[in-house]
């Protein structure tokens, strides 16, 4: 192969550059959860999280160095506080990590099938499966525990049914046809990823101290509670249970164990993904009426994430994505 086909494209440098500060904010979660969970399953699962992500962490660092590309600065020591009290329960811990393990299943799939170069597909195919390893292992602890949550139960079909009425999709005299199986998942799903969120907004707002901050992770609950209200009364609607709240698994800590820059980053992350959760269900829906929730909510985590970004790049925590080289600025020869 030639040397210029062995370049990383706009794709992989993407995954790499984006895993490394993800990888890194990882590193300082699972520090801080080792300096204070009890519960020695859940110490266990944390321990070897850890250890995956300073794996993947150098395996990123040579891929990166070996193409002269400047590390990202992502997150450090200075970061955290390893000597402020649990800020959460470790059932809160266990319950973020599964939920964070399947964002995680989700983004290694798409950068493995976005590479071509071997080392990097290399690389992501071994995420994927330590990823699967973090899933299995919060799973099993889940289940031993009795907390693990299933997904509403729907009766074995008959027989093969078609869809032979336009009604079925449009609800065009404002008659609700049940939920079919594929929207009930999607929205429980999406209703656990919004509750993980609440939990993790309702920590930092507590313990941060900025102002600026403070307000954002207030504003992200308001608009949080909002989504889970919706989303909720069309599962029961249906007598379909919701997930549980995690708001008892948020201790009255006040002395914050990540830096302001950590927490707020963090919360715009998840407002990023739930982004991409309601865009896919926005995809797989029929029934009109969850469309125009899917899309709303899309909407209104669009608008915050935008004014996360303009906290972010107003106190200079946000770091420049790779840019393509703008021709125009090339001097002549």
């Amino acid at each position: 192969m030639a040397k210029d086909d062995m370049r990383l494209t706009s794709t992989e440098i993407t995954s790499l550059w984006v895993q490394y500060i993800q990888e890194t904010m990882a590193i300082c979660i699972s520090k801080y959860v080792l300096a204070t969970v009890k519960d020695d399953e859940i110490r266990s699962l944390f321990k070897f999280c850890l250890e995956l992500s300073k794996k993947h962490l150098k395996t990123l660092k040579k891929l990166l160095n070996d193409e002269n590309f400047p590390l990202p600065n992502g997150f450090t020591d200075e970061d955290i506080n390893l000597e402020a009290p649990p800020l959460f329960t470790d059932l809160f811990w266990l319950q973020y990590i599964y939920d964070m393990t399947i964002h995680g299943l989700s983004g290694h799939g798409i950068s493995f099938s976005g590479s071509a170069r071997k080392d990097i597909r290399d690389h992501y195919y071994q995420c994927n499966i330590d990823a699967m390893n973090v899933y299995n292992k919060s799973v099993d602890i889940l289940l031993a525990k009795g907390i693990y949550e299933r997904d509403p139960y729907y009766s074995t079909p008959q027989k093969v049914e078609f869809i032979t009425d336009l009604g079925y999709m449009m609800d065009i005299i404002g008659k609700k046809r049940s939920l079919n199986s594929m929207e009930a998942g999607t929205i429980y799903t999406n209703l656990r990823k919004s509750i993980l969120t609440k939990g993790i907004l309702l920590g930092f707002q507590q313990v941060t101290k900025d102002k600026k901050v403070h307000k954002f992770m207030n504003d992200g609950l308001n608009l949080v509670n909002k989504h889970i209200g919706i989303f909720s009364s069309i599962l029961h609607e249906e007598n379909l249970h919701s997930p549980r709240l995690l708001n008892t698994q948020v201790t009255n800590s006040k002395i914050a164990p990540f830096s302001d820059k950590l927490m707020l980053f963090h919360a715009g992350f998840m407002f990023n993904l739930a982004m991409i959760y309601y865009a896919n269900a926005i995809a797989i829906s029929m029934r009109i009426d969850v469309l125009g929730h899917c899309e709303a909510s899309f909407l209104r985590d669009l608008k915050i994430s935008t004014s996360w970004a303009n906290i972010m790049i107003e106190k200079g925590w946000i770091e420049k994505p790779p840019e393509a080289n703008d021709r125009k600025e090339l001097p002549n020869n």
